[in-house]
């Protein structure tokens, strides 16, 4: 995963990997999990779902990154690019010990909640990683936020509203800042 780069289409300022990012969404499901719990009074199980957003992405390491606009260009193109996610899940998975495979498995079997949550975590990262590039003076990832800003909205995520209400602006502020 540490191989596979991040946003191939544009040019990165910091470039970003698909362990960087499978990290960064863990731990931001992980939140979007407790502030459910917390907050909405939901009964989450935060410590798996982080487990599973880690393992979110992993079908990349045998297809790489394919970018947002070419996966969902059609339909044909998404339902195809699926088949190959899940030709890739199980050559991965043929290759662990037996006894192994239904452990990991499990990893893969989402939730409509987890898959939400997943789904927003996933979509909160790179829209900070878009407001990053921006701040770096790239101007490139523009577009990527807007839509992405649009398409987190439209999730009615009231997990993911309230992390970029109450974190969101955190993620652009030098670490000087964050410590006074």
């Amino acid at each position: 995963m540490k191989y596979i780069r991040r946003w191939g289409l544009m040019y990165s300022v910091q470039p970003e990997t698909l362990s960087t990012h499978s990290l960064e969404v863990g731990l931001c499901a992980h939140a979007l999990a407790l502030i459910g719990n917390t907050r909405f009074g939901q009964s989450y199980d935060a410590d798996r779902i982080a487990t599973k957003a880690l393992y979110h992405d992993l079908p990349e390491i045998f297809t790489g990154d394919i970018p947002t606009p070419v996966k969902y260009y059609s339909r044909e193109t998404q339902e195809s690019y699926s088949a190959v996610e899940q030709a890739a899940l199980e050559r991965l998975f043929g290759m662990l010990p037996e006894e192994l495979r239904p452990s990991y498995e499990e990893m893969f079997s989402l939730t409509a909640e987890e898959k939400k949550l997943i789904k927003a975590a996933d979509k909160i990262c790179a829209l900070l990683k878009c407001r990053d590039e921006r701040n770096y003076g790239n101007p490139d990832f523009r577009e990527a936020e807007k839509t992405l800003l649009q398409s987190l909205r439209e999730m009615r995520c009231e997990e993911a509203d309230y992390f970029m209400e109450t974190f969101g602006e955190s993620f652009s502020q030098p670490i000087d800042t964050l410590l006074k």
